[in-house]
């Protein structure tokens, strides 16, 4: 692993346990032992640390999806497994951690906007083709308008002014839409994968 590569996992690491807005470089530093000035070689400033940071994880994400993809039984198995992993990651991601990159760190928070309405929104309109093909999502679902609520409906669960952390869970948040997805597109043979995929 290079240094920069340790950089931005120790960065990652001390984001998701204290949030963004509390970690300084020079907590990053102590923390991963290393001097600022070294640091800055890797790194403009705190800005670019969160970007390339956010940079990274995006891109382990589009590869974990991909292998999802690969090994899936069938559409619902897809989103099914896709909605345990997010719901794992939503579970380590601290409180406020929307509210700082909108507020304080708006281009972060663009490039994840981004991600999600571009490589999300192409994962979940391809599922739904491949779901319509196998029976069991119904013919009458339009790929690319689902697709786009789909995303549209993500970056509400995210709007803490509509869902405040002190009363929803994120996990929670992102169990129930799920469901709702699923059960909105779903045809009679996919209920029945759905009941017997949640169970295994």
């Amino acid at each position: 692993m290079d240094s920069k590569t340790s950089i931005l996992q120790g960065a990652a690491g001390m984001f998701l346990r204290y949030g963004i807005k509390s970690v300084t470089m020079d907590d990053i530093s102590r923390e991963l032992g290393i001097s600022k000035k070294t640091l800055y070689q890797h790194v403009e400033n705190k800005a670019d640390l969160i970007e390339q940071t956010m940079q990274t994880h995006i891109d382990d994400e589009k590869n974990m999806i991909a292998q999802i993809r690969e090994t899936a039984d069938d559409a619902i198995h897809e989103i099914v497994i896709l909605a345990r992993h997010i719901t794992q990651v939503l579970r380590e991601m601290p409180a406020g951690l929307t509210y700082d990159l909108q507020k304080y760190y708006r281009k972060c928070w663009e490039i994840m906007d981004a991600y999600n309405r571009t490589h999300v929104y192409g994962v979940i309109k391809d599922n739904i083709e491949r779901g319509i093909d196998q029976g069991v999502y119904r013919e009458d679902v339009n790929p690319d308008i689902v697709a786009k609520l789909y995303v549209g409906k993500t970056s509400i669960i995210t709007d803490e002014d509509i869902f405040p952390l002190r009363n929803y869970k994120k996990d929670t948040l992102f169990k129930q839409y799920i469901s709702y997805h699923l059960h909105g597109i779903a045809s009679t043979k996919g209920l029945k994968l759905l009941s017997k995929h949640m169970k295994e």
